[in-house]
């Protein structure tokens, strides 16, 4: 059984760390970005960063579509995948979560914000560009309501954006660089849920194996990365992570 052989790999590793995609968050419902016919970016066009900062009608066109999409994001809650890997991040058995989602699921599962390296930033809550305060949506949705627009920043007259990173956004410096400190420093990597197509975030999988980490993969799909790959489980991320870290 694969997840037997999951859970083999977790018990012989000393240092674990989890690198997971939009697979893990399916199972709360929401969609994958790139699902044909139910992802976001094949209804919608995503906004490119240089042209949210280049036109104050684009910015305010992205916050009307967050204002006003479905808001399945802000309702999810963690599912058994997200707990399990909460168990062995807060036992020490893991020693971080580098992700490419942005729904906040690993902090809400239990893990400190400190262990959970966010490759492509949080869509939980706002922030400005010059100052980074960080701005809440519940009352930048409510200025928007009442006056139709998001105003710039009050503290210093900045761009405020989601605090996710946008297509044709620099990937977040630190974040980057402790990644890279995390996979080097491990000698298990644990894949849940992501395609392993969008680089530079997917390129730590493999520069772990490199390094000569065992690498394993919980995906429902195929990936690049299965040929190098010690252990490939084809099923759901819930029931073999739970199964594997013993949470029912």
């Amino acid at each position: 059984m694969s997840a037997d052989a999951l859970k083999n790999l977790i018990d012989q590793a000393k240092r674990i760390v989890f690198f997971t995609g939009a697979g893990i968050s399916t199972e709360s419902g929401i969609p994958d970005f790139r699902s044909p016919g139910k992802g976001l970016w094949t209804k919608m066009k995503p906004i490119q960063f240089q042209d949210f900062m280049a036109s104050d009608a684009t910015r305010q066109e992205s916050w009307s579509r967050r204002f006003e999409s479905e808001r399945v994001m802000e309702t999810a809650k963690p599912n058994r995948g997200h707990y399990a890997v909460a168990q062995l991040v807060n036992t020490g058995k893991a020693s971080a979560v580098i992700t490419q989602n942005v729904d906040n699921l690993h902090q809400n599962s239990g893990i400190h914000p400190d262990k959970v390296i966010e490759l492509h930033g949080n869509a939980t809550y706002a922030h400005c560009l010059r100052c980074h305060i960080r701005y809440e949506l519940a009352d930048l949705e409510s200025t928007w309501k009442k006056i139709g627009r998001v105003d710039p920043c009050s503290r210093c007259g900045g761009i405020i954006k989601s605090a996710t990173i946008s297509f044709g956004q620099a990937m977040p410096e630190a974040e980057m660089a402790r990644a890279q400190d995390e996979t080097e420093a491990c000698d298990l990597m644990i894949v849940l849920g992501s395609s392993l197509v969008v680089y530079p975030a997917a390129g730590f999988p493999e520069y772990a194996k490199k390094l000569g980490a065992k690498l394993a993969i919980v995906n429902r799909e195929e990936t690049p990365l299965d040929d190098i790959a010690d252990l490939i489980v084809h099923d759901g991320i819930g029931v073999t992570m739970g199964y594997a870290a013993g949470v029912n």
